[in-house]
């Protein structure tokens, strides 16, 4: 992809992406094209895929705890699509598969992408979802969804099922604890074990703020 088309995609998308959600803001989205671009440096794939892809995988987001959540990836998908159809450069075939790497990017559908661009923009993206980056994304959620930072009573889910709707700290367990074993690319996964160590230390940390030893 020359430097043109890239540049004007991601006016695009300073232009369209919101700004009232800091986890899914247009820093998301660059995060994740500068992820992208690592992995499919490494492992190959066409960059006119995944650059569009990364960069468009969330220009419409709307809140976890709405009903219309679930059609985010859709959406996406679709605002992403009529974008490029402004680009000589980009032709039907190309279009499509920049709209599947969307429409199946998302971690909470459980899709894997059958083609090497969905899976790199899907790592990409699960970086996000783990490290510090995710740490500061998490609290940023829960403090727009207005749900409390961790269960009281069993604040690291050891006798009960993680609720990340309701708890902030829940959603380590239901997700950013596992996104290393979710990678589809080895430099995902290399990237994401490494992050995930972060996790860890934190956790570590919070259980001896609270003075909690695990059962």
């Amino acid at each position: 992809m020359n430097n043109y088309i890239k540049n004007s995609l991601i006016d695009i998308a300073k232009e369209k992406i919101g700004s009232n959600d800091p986890s899914h803001d247009i820093n998301h989205a660059l995060r994740v094209l500068n992820n992208a671009e690592i992995i499919c440096n490494k492992e190959g794939g066409d960059m006119d895929i995944v650059i569009p892809a990364a960069l468009f995988h969330d220009i419409i987001c709307y809140q976890k705890n709405s009903q219309k959540s679930a059609l985010s990836s859709k959406h996406s998908a679709d605002m992403a699509a009529d974008i490029l159809k402004n680009f000589k450069e980009y032709n039907s075939s190309k279009i499509a598969m920049v709209y599947e790497a969307i429409e199946k990017c998302s971690f909470s559908k459980g899709i894997i992408p059958n083609f090497l661009e969905g899976k790199i923009v899907q790592d990409a993206d699960r970086l996000e979802a783990t490290g510090a980056i995710s740490i500061m994304r998490t609290f940023c959620s829960a403090g727009l969804m207005k749900s409390s930072l961790y269960n009281v009573n069993d604040p690291f889910c050891v006798e009960r099922v993680p609720n990340g709707k309701q708890y902030a700290l829940d959603l380590f367990y239901s997700r950013l604890l596992k996104i290393k074993n979710t990678m589809n690319t080895e430099t995902g996964r290399i990237l994401a074990e490494e992050r995930s160590l972060v996790l860890d230390q934190f956790l570590d940390s919070l259980r001896r703020e609270l003075g909690i030893i695990d059962k």
